[in-house]
């Protein structure tokens, strides 16, 4: 181990470290913008698995300039699902309509991660359109709405959430069970 001088340490108080740190994250945000950038421009690459990649890594970043490229993914019938899903992990408020629009899609993927993704975003205007999914055929999309209508938390929801309770499916009834609980909590501590 080599001895290192005290007064060759570098230390909070160093101004020369101070600028050196100042410069690293400086350099740092400009990779992390750069890097944004890329996963925004592949998100048009005319490889599917490109776009996937993509759409998954911008979630990660949770980098609000990824938002209006994610929004104009959930077009794409390929990657929509992933968009939805990284949207919600953003957690932008500007996705929320976009993601109400979907609700209504074909695609079961994408209707179940856009109403997890406004389960996060606890959008109160997705209250309504979120409780017409409690009645899909598919029972993850059924679980996932009750769970988000539990994470928005509006007393709106009870209603819906208790009809459920004799889902033929132990996860949906669950989910409900669980929201209702949430819901009435948060009105007794709010």
């Amino acid at each position: 181990m080599t001895n290192i001088p005290d007064e060759q340490k570098p230390h909070a108080g160093n101004k020369e470290t101070r600028h050196e740190m100042k410069q690293t994250g400086a350099e740092m945000n400009t990779v992390h913008r750069q890097n944004v950038a890329l996963l925004i421009h592949l998100l048009k690459s005319p490889y599917q698995l490109d776009r996937e990649k993509a759409s998954d890594y911008l979630g990660e970043t949770g980098d609000p300039q990824a938002v209006p490229a994610l929004i104009e993914a959930l077009g794409d019938p390929t990657i929509s699902w992933l968009a939805a899903e990284s949207l919600g992990k953003i957690g932008d408020e500007r996705a929320v309509e976009p993601l109400i629009a979907v609700l209504g899609s074909d695609e079961k993927w994408l209707r179940r991660n856009a109403a997890e993704a406004l389960g996060k975003l606890r959008a109160p205007s997705a209250v309504e359109p979120v409780i017409r999914l409690l009645s899909d055929k598919k029972h993850d999309v059924r679980e996932i709405a009750a769970r988000a209508l539990g994470q928005i938390g509006d007393e709106r929801a009870v209603p819906a959430l208790r009809g459920l309770e004799n889902d033929p499916d132990s996860r949906v009834r669950e989910a409900a069970l669980v929201s209702v609980t949430m819901i009435n909590r948060n009105k007794t501590v709010g």
